[in-house]
């Protein structure tokens, strides 16, 4: 959610588990009341916030610390999600989350567990040998810290790379919780934007994989035949350790959260 998205939580709340992880993103165009606002909703609404820290977006130290102490007060730095952020050039001392991680200030602000970034389907402007690099380093240094960590992931439409990718950070003895990005259910031409924006595959054959065809953009469509079929490849695969899912609510929360209730319920 935004930290605009708090009348569509509370809109949801009946609808999400108790205890459920719900993000809160850093957006350029929100300020420091508006993210620490919607966290605060996130817990007291009896859910787990998970604000996010927009290494790039940081004009300071001082603003980090800011952002945190602020999160404290509202008991909504137990995880947090450390990420770049967007601007092409950082605004202040922290060029990407590593050094945000490595700055020691979050566990001076009681953060417990970090998530940090996995590209299955890579980056448009970052190498994979970068991206790889990172991941290894960012899991080097929580564990060193003492802190827990998460891997949540860009959203997919694809479960071949996904594989792949798991199958890469096992490889690479990296263990931590893996939360993939799955798109909740919403309007085709949506999840095409929000695909292109993020560099993630969005071609004929894999989307038809996936559920839908971009010869018919007018309607919705929802993750059952992603969830369905990574489901089945994960259980057949032993390797891949703890994953889980991290859903993207480009159609809203409720009908996110009604998506799954509906899903697990069919499976039950």
């Amino acid at each position: 959610m935004t930290g605009k998205d708090v009348p569509g939580l509370l809109e949801a709340a009946h609808a999400i588990p108790p205890g459920t992880k719900i993000n809160v993103t850093f957006l350029g165009n929100e300020d420091l009341e508006m993210r620490v606002s919607a966290s605060k909703a996130v817990k007291d609404a009896g859910f787990v916030p998970v604000p996010h820290i927009s290494a790039r977006r940081l004009g300071s130290q001082a603003q980090l610390e800011e952002f945190l102490a602020a999160l404290q007060e509202v008991g909504a730095t137990d995880s947090v999600f450390a990420v770049g952020g967007d601007p092409a050039e950082p605004e202040g001392p922290y060029p990407d989350s590593f050094s945000v991680i490595e700055s020691g200030l979050l566990q001076k602000y009681g953060v417990k567990e970090v998530s940090i970034a996995g590209y299955p389907e890579g980056h448009p402007d970052i190498s994979n040998d970068v991206l790889w690099d990172h991941l290894e380093r960012k899991s080097a240094s929580l564990k060193d810290q003492g802190l827990d960590a998460v891997i949540l992931t860009q959203f997919a439409f694809d479960t071949d790379p996904v594989m792949a990718w798991i199958d890469g950070v096992r490889a690479r003895g990296i263990q931590t919780q893996i939360r993939i990005g799955t798109p909740g259910p919403a309007g085709i031409k949506r999840l095409i934007s929000f695909a292109r924006r993020f560099g993630v595959g969005a071609n004929a054959m894999i989307v038809k994989k996936y559920g839908f065809s971009l010869t018919n953009l007018m309607g919705t469509a929802g993750p059952d035949r992603f969830v369905t079929d990574l489901s089945g490849l994960l259980s057949a695969d032993e390797a891949s350790g703890d994953v889980k899912l991290h859903m993207y609510t480009f159609g809203g929360l409720l009908a996110t959260a009604e998506w799954a209730g509906k899903f697990v319920a069919t499976r039950s």
